[in-house]
């Protein structure tokens, strides 16, 4: 099984990374810097390959659907903006629009330059890195930039899932929790446990869920 995680030098993605290359996929590391990249994987193992991709860069995602000649497990990861500093009433929307183009725009684009691959899979996953800030049943004020674009992605998530069906394709949303990571600050779950709620659903067997939200294996409510 070959698996290509975004965002995958630090935190959540490099762990993620780590897990599925022990669990025996080859797995392709990406970061917007090609040294972080190879220093991840370095550390995740033989059968770990570093790439560089900036998920906002059209000519890095078609470089990387161009180089690859299969996929089968696609983790967008990589996040930007946990704007606890903003509140959506006088929220700057270009912050909001910087977000978007890496939490939205970013897994959009390259799902769809990777569908080909994913398709020719016997085995196609893809799991949408989210966050249960993003839930509409519990949702309340602060981090908009944040919380609109993880709500987006669920929204995205939900008809990726629909339109892929028939491709055999599980789309799948899922929060790690709160992890103790750069963005997620001291005090939350370990890296290694919120990394095992994201692999679960990248590891799903044929006939595993599509189309939910999900943390440590339970549904979340949209």
């Amino acid at each position: 099984m070959i698996a290509l995680v975004t965002g995958a030098n630090r935190g959540i993605g490099r762990e993620v990374a780590r897990q599925l290359a022990v669990a025996g996929h080859t797995v392709f590391l990406t970061a917007r810097s090609a040294e972080a990249a190879a220093e991840a994987a370095r550390a995740a193992g033989p059968d770990a390959h570093p790439l560089r991709l900036d998920v906002t860069s059209e000519a890095d995602i078609t470089a990387v659907a161009r180089d690859l000649t299969a996929l089968d497990v696609l983790v967008n990861n990589a996040a930007i903006t946990y704007d606890t500093w903003q509140r959506a009433i006088d929220a700057d929307l270009d912050v909001v629009r910087e977000a978007a183009e890496t939490n939205l725009y970013g897994p959009w684009r390259l799902t769809q330059a990777l569908l080909p691959l994913l398709r020719a899979s016997r085995h196609p996953r893809v799991v949408n890195v989210s966050s249960e800030v993003a839930s509409l049943a519990s949702m309340g004020g602060g981090t908009p930039a944040y919380t609109s674009t993880k709500a987006a992605l669920n929204a995205l998530t939900r008809m990726l899932a629909a339109e892929l069906g028939p491709d055999r394709v599980l789309v799948n949303a899922v929060c790690p929790g709160w992890v103790a990571t750069d963005m997620g600050g001291p005090g939350g779950r370990p890296v290694a446990e919120g990394a095992a709620s994201v692999v679960w659903a990248a590891t799903l067997p044929d006939n595993g869920p599509t189309g939910g939200f999900f943390r440590d294996g339970q549904p979340l409510p949209w």
